[in-house]
């Protein structure tokens, strides 16, 4: 049986950690699929799930215009599981006839739970484990048929259920880190809830995409924009093995690329895949289009209707191409727009979501959209990707234009790429590579005022930046040891002649983002 025949399907009621959920199921060796909450019943039967999951999301129930779910969902049609995650475990109470109110102290951060289930849906979980909350409203009458599993400090129904209807909601988010056993819930919902098998592994999404490319595509014609970075040289390779000579890839110099990336990518892919690879010298081009632009969502939509530009205009040239093809990732996607249709925030635009023209001459294909970073590297060491490339940490779409803080100008980049390379030369050295999630320096729009050789100067400044993270929805900074930040700080203002200080940014995510525009 395909294991992605029989999803379970993430109803996205616009949380930003919707992704979370599918990802969870994923780590179960389950497939799963996020669709909007605006999705039928009619619409979700033809998918054939073996189960439905409610996400949270900002609104009350009780709010004009609250979300809602098509009834028809619930009331047994479907004949499938379904779980509701905090704002999904109240709209299951309220729209089931139960009943949900404004909590006279709200619940943010870390509770306990305590229970004392026998329906296999907390089987394995402690019966006194932490997990995180996130709500101002709570159930306070049960639906007819539902009990109670369990409890937090200041929420009575935190875990609730219908077991002879397969309907479980719980008020607390199973799906992030701070809930420490979240993973067997959600594990335990795919496995004795839903009856699914562990299944679903990169082999199989590798057999099974690379059909999907085949059939999408068929003998057309694919365009495929290569930065180096993971994503774009993964969905490359998967392309080709799927497509063969009918892919040829462009690798655009901007001039906002790390320093060697040229190289890098042309000794790759000509020498390891015999790729179909042609270069493109565009850095007057993206320059001159930046020149005077400081504000972060401008550059972004110039450097991504550049990039289109430049691959339709290489389009014209080889004759005639049918796809733009590109590594746009899941995190990428719920940043820039709500890929659901939901009600979810953008944080911002990257280049190859929210910088595309609203007309294209090319079709898009983007074979690595469902996946998180994690997976696009299991997908890549399956495909027998180098190990450099597979885990060098993620590089924006825009490159060092949106850490060339303020104005873009070939001098101001120069100096960042030298400042870049010395603080990654330094990381490695130091064997804390593989610990970071990603590393980067920022070129701040200020000067200071120093002293180098006895004499004054007035240069600028960089920040450094380092950060922990499963997935890139939420990241931590960094603890170096003060002598590696020491090493980097020294080498960086005595070998880089404009740059005379250096910072640490000991910014999370949230509130802030990894990269600073």
């Amino acid at each position: 049986m395909n294991p992605e025949s029989n999803p379970i399907i993430v109803l996205d009621f616009g949380a930003q950690y919707s992704k979370l959920i599918a990802r969870r199921i994923r780590e179960a060796k389950v497939f799963s699929l996020i669709l909007p909450y605006t999705t039928t019943a009619g619409e979700l039967r033809a998918y054939n799930p073996a189960g439905i999951i409610l996400s949270g999301g900002p609104a009350s129930v009780h709010a004009e215009g609250a979300p809602l779910l098509d009834s028809a969902v619930l009331n047994g049609d479907l004949n499938v599981p379904i779980l509701g995650i905090c704002y999904g475990a109240q709209l299951l109470a309220h729209m089931l006839g139960g009943t949900v109110e404004a909590a006279e102290k709200r619940e943010y951060g870390i509770a306990h739970l305590e229970h004392s289930d026998t329906t296999g849906f907390l089987q394995g979980v402690q019966e006194r484990t932490q997990v995180w909350m996130s709500h101002g409203d709570k159930i306070t009458r049960l639906p007819e048929g539902y009990q109670r599993l369990g409890e937090t400090e200041n929420c009575d129904n935190a875990v609730i259920a219908n077991p002879a209807a397969r309907q479980y909601a719980v008020q607390f988010h199973p799906e992030v880190v701070h809930t420490p056993e979240g993973k067997q819930i959600l594990a335990n919902f795919a496995h004795h809830i839903c009856g699914c098998k562990s299944e679903w592994q990169m082999e199989n999404y590798v057999s099974s995409a690379i059909e999907g490319i085949r059939e999408k595509v068929g003998d057309k014609k694919v365009l495929c924009g290569l930065s180096g970075g993971v994503d774009s040289s993964v969905a490359a390779v998967l392309i080709h093995k799927a497509i063969g000579d009918n892919l040829t890839c462009v690798f655009v110099d901007n001039g906002l690329m790390r320093k060697g990336e040229p190289d890098l990518v042309d000794r790759v892919f000509r020498e390891n895949f015999h790729i179909n690879l042609i270069s493109v010298d565009a850095v007057d081009k993206f320059l001159d289009a930046l020149h005077d632009i400081s504000e972060p969502e401008q550059k972004r939509k110039i450097i991504g209707g550049l990039f289109i530009e430049v691959f339709e205009e290489e389009a014209d040239r080889l004759g005639h191409m049918d796809f733009l093809a590109q590594g746009t990732l899941y995190p990428d996607v719920i940043e820039s727009i709500s890929p659901t249709g939901g009600p979810s925030v953008t944080i911002k635009s990257h280049h190859n979501v929210g910088g595309l023209p609203e007309q294209m001459n090319l079709d898009l294909l983007e074979p690595l959209r469902e996946l998180f970073k994690d997976e696009v590297r299991a997908l890549g060491h399956e495909l027998g990707i180098p190990d450099e490339l597979v885990w060098r940490h993620p590089f924006p779409g825009p490159g060092l234009g949106v850490r060339c803080i303020g104005e873009v100008t070939k001098d101001r980049l120069d100096t960042l790429r030298e400042a870049d390379a010395i603080f990654i030369e330094e990381i490695q050295r130091a064997g804390l590579y593989g610990d970071i999630w990603q590393a980067l320096v920022c070129l701040l729009p200020v000067r200071s005022v120093g002293v180098q050789g006895d004499g004054r100067t007035y240069e600028e400044v960089c920040s450094l930046r380092a950060v922990t993270s499963e997935d890139a929805m939420t990241a931590d900074w960094f603890r170096f040891p003060p002598d590696v930040l020491e090493r980097v700080s020294n080498r960086i203002c005595n070998e880089v002649p404009r740059i005379n200080r250096t910072l640490y940014d000991v910014t999370s995510k949230p509130p802030g983002t990894i990269e600073w525009e």
